[in-house]
């Protein structure tokens, strides 16, 4: 039997519905900019696309755009008058940022309560606290499916393939304030395959194509698709699709995780501006 799908589209939908039933209860709409470096055509598309969807609810969202050489000094001379600008609420800078560009205090100059990315260390150090704070925009999109459909992780053994700062760690996090036991695999993890195998949940986060097979995953584990890659032209991910046949639930790809993630985007948004504005 083929695993249930669990559509990332329903769950950008529900997401998107709940931010603009709020926004209609609010003083004034939250503003969200965007910040580009170049042209790059993958960001160019990701910034449009979360853009779009901001407008859709209605969000006030714009998107600065910079030349490809543009220097480090300019850049996070924006990202300081973002900060101090009192109408907006929230800053994205689209990743990954031309090759001459140190991405790191860019990332740590914007201000951590406006910083709807949720890489600012500060965000990073109040996610392991246990305190509240702007939460990386995948992992909180991972919990999301998780929760629409009713998918619990207390008492759940999660296993995560990849030990990244932007999915894998801030996710573990995330599964451990649910009552989760939390593993994270990576490339150096003995036995990676019978690891993975003792898992209720599996989540892919490496960027390798189908380095998650159907003989990995115990039959009726849930199995969360991360990684995204371009294999002759196809968008595939990390998990093989003979998974389908073995797994109990699985997110698609496209069409999972990846929709979750640009809703958290806005949720993030309004987040930030409850907590800046004394709206929650």
């Amino acid at each position: 039997m083929a695993a249930d799908r669990l559509d990332g589209r329903a769950v950008s939908d529900a997401i998107a519905a709940r931010v603009a039933t709020r926004l209609l209860e609010l003083p004034t709409a939250p503003k969200l900019v965007f910040v580009r470096v170049g042209e790059d055509p993958a960001s160019v598309y990701y910034v449009r696309s979360k853009q779009r969807l901001a407008e859709r609810v209605g969000l006030r969202a714009e998107t600065r755009v910079l030349a490809d050489d543009t220097d480090q000094a300019a850049l996070e001379a924006m990202v300081r008058e973002l900060n101090d600008d009192d109408d907006v609420d929230g800053i994205l800078v689209q990743l990954p940022l031309p090759d001459h560009l140190d991405e790191r205090p860019v990332l740590e100059a914007i201000d951590p309560d406006k910083d709807v990315d949720g890489f600012h260390p500060v965000n990073v150090g109040r996610l392991w606290s246990g305190l509240d704070g702007l939460v990386p925009c995948t992992p909180l999109g991972l919990i999301a499916i998780l929760d629409h459909y009713e998918i619990s992780l207390h008492g759940a053994r999660v296993v995560i393939v990849g030990r990244s700062n932007l999915v894998g760690k801030p996710v573990a996090a995330l599964c451990l304030r649910r009552h989760a036991t939390v593993t994270l695999a990576h490339s150096r993890t003995r036995d990676l395959a019978g690891v993975v195998r003792e898992a209720d949940v599996v989540i892919a986060a490496v960027g390798r194509a189908g380095i998650v097979t159907a003989d990995m995953v115990r039959t009726g584990a849930t199995v969360l698709d991360v990684g995204m890659t371009r294999v002759d032209g196809k968008i595939v991910g990390d998990v093989a699709p003979d998974v389908w046949d073995v797994a109990g639930a699985l997110t698609p790809m496209p069409g999972g995780t990846g929709l979750a993630t640009v809703a958290m985007v806005i949720q993030n948004t309004l987040t930030a501006a409850e907590k800046r504005r004394g709206w929650a």
